[in-house]
């Protein structure tokens, strides 16, 4: 599955979902911050899993929204 991404000024959230044992899935949110002198990379982790690739994709793209959101540029 594809991952998706969305930008705010310099940051970019790319979600994806991540396969864990047992068949489930976890959303995962990679954030970048496209700043030449402070750089930063920060991942964040959805709390719970999903029985479904998709479900976990959503999730994560729900995370990016509300990590993008709470960012004042």
């Amino acid at each position: 599955m594809d991952d998706v991404t969305y930008t705010k000024g310099i940051y970019t959230a790319t979600a994806t979902a991540r396969p864990l044992d047992g068949g489930q899935f976890q959303g995962v949110v990679s954030l970048d911050r496209d700043d030449p002198d402070d750089p930063e990379n920060m991942v964040y982790e959805v709390e719970t899993t999903s029985a479904s690739e998709q479900e976990a994709l959503d999730e994560a793209k729900a995370l990016a929204h509300r990590i993008l959101g709470e960012i004042e540029l």
